[in-house]
């Protein structure tokens, strides 16, 4: 993975268990010495993030937190969320991590679906928290290459308009073999 130029690779989810967290350290050490940096998927809440705190201590390495919160609307409708509540949980979640010196990636679950009032919300409070990447997803692979494109420009228009330094990913599935072209779009 190192000679491919793969920046960062997901070890885990911290929140899981102790086990899983054995497992995260464990794969961490592992990647010592190479130029991969290790990142972890927690939901946008304190006790998915407060480990990774605790394994960058114990490990002395970075670990990138990926921060991810559902944005689509049948995703609020079955958390029974409001926005308010949403962007509260994704301000802490990433004002923390940031916080304790942790790089931090803010992930919209299934972005290709949600709302663009929704996901200006959610993106300006993250990277006003200071993340510094924002990942775009299409969790259900529900997108074509023309919807990936027009989504990631208006992103990126979004990312502009804050005048912050902030990354863009993209994530995809390919549920309808649209992953690969996806990608290239």
């Amino acid at each position: 993975m190192d000679q491919l130029g793969i920046h960062t690779a997901d070890v885990g989810l911290p929140g899981a268990s102790a086990r899983a967290r054995e497992h995260i350290a464990t794969l961490c050490r592992e990647m010592d010495g190479l130029s991969i940096t290790p990142n972890v998927a927690c939901r946008t809440v304190l006790s998915d993030i407060e480990p990774v705190v605790d394994l960058v201590q114990d490990l002395g390495m970075p670990i990138e937190v990926c921060a991810f919160i559902g944005s689509s609307p049948i995703r609020i409708y079955a958390e029974g969320w409001e926005l308010d509540q949403m962007a509260k949980m994704s301000q802490e979640a990433v004002a923390f991590a940031v916080e304790n010196g942790l790089p931090t990636m803010f992930v919209t679950e299934d972005t290709t679906r949600a709302h663009p009032d929704h996901l200006r919300v959610l993106f300006t409070t993250a990277i006003e928290a200071g993340a510094q990447r924002i990942c775009v997803c299409d969790t259900c692979g529900h997108a074509t290459p023309s919807g990936v494109t027009s989504l990631v420009s208006w992103v990126r228009d979004l990312v502009n308009q804050s005048g912050a330094d902030v990354g863009i990913d993209w994530h995809g599935h390919r549920d309808r073999g649209l992953g690969l072209v996806n990608a290239l779009a």
